[in-house]
C-alpha cells in the first residue's frame, strides 16, 4: 500500500502543468508536397498588446513544425504563425506572397493547436487541424 502511494505522490510531481501543443503544416499545392526549409516564428500577443516571440523552428521535408521548443509556456492567449515564403521553393524565387501570417487564438491550455497553410502562387488557406 506505501508503494502505491509513492508511486503516485511521484507520479504527480513529475507531471508537467497543462501547456497547449502547437504545430503547423506548410503543403504546397501546386507541388503536392510539403514546404520544406520555410522559417517560421510563433508569437503570443502580450497584456499591452506588444508580440512576443516565443519560438522559432524551421519546416521538416515534410514541410512540418511538430512542435516549438518551449512548450510550456503556451498558455491561452492570443498567437500568431509567421511564414517567411520570401526563398521558398528555393534561393532564386520571388514569391507574391513572401511572408504569411496566421494569428489565432488557444483557448484550453491543455489543447492541441494544429494550424497548417496551403500555399500556391498567388493564395494560400488555413484551418485548424487535428
Amino acid at each position: 500500500m506505501k508503494a502505491i502511494a509513492l508511486a503516485l505522490l511521484l507520479g504527480a510531481v513529475a507531471t508537467p502543468a497543462a501547456a497547449a501543443d502547437i504545430s503547423t503544416h506548410v503543403l504546397d499545392l501546386a507541388r503536392g508536397v510539403g514546404g520544406e526549409a520555410v522559417p517560421v516564428t510563433l508569437s503570443k500577443r502580450a497584456d499591452d498588446g506588444r508580440w512576443q516571440k516565443v519560438g522559432t523552428a524551421t519546416t521538416d521535408a515534410d514541410g512540418r513544425v511538430r512542435s516549438f521548443k518551449d512548450a510550456k509556456s503556451f498558455d491561452t492567449g492570443i498567437y500568431r504563425l509567421q511564414f517567411e515564403m520570401s526563398r521558398y521553393p528555393d534561393s532564386s524565387a520571388s514569391p507574391f506572397f513572401p511572408e504569411i501570417t496566421l494569428t489565432f487564438r488557444v483557448t484550453d491550455k491543455a489543447g492541441h493547436y494544429h494550424v497548417p497553410v496551403v500555399v500556391s502562387p498567388y493564395g494560400y488557406s488555413t484551418y485548424r487541424g487535428n
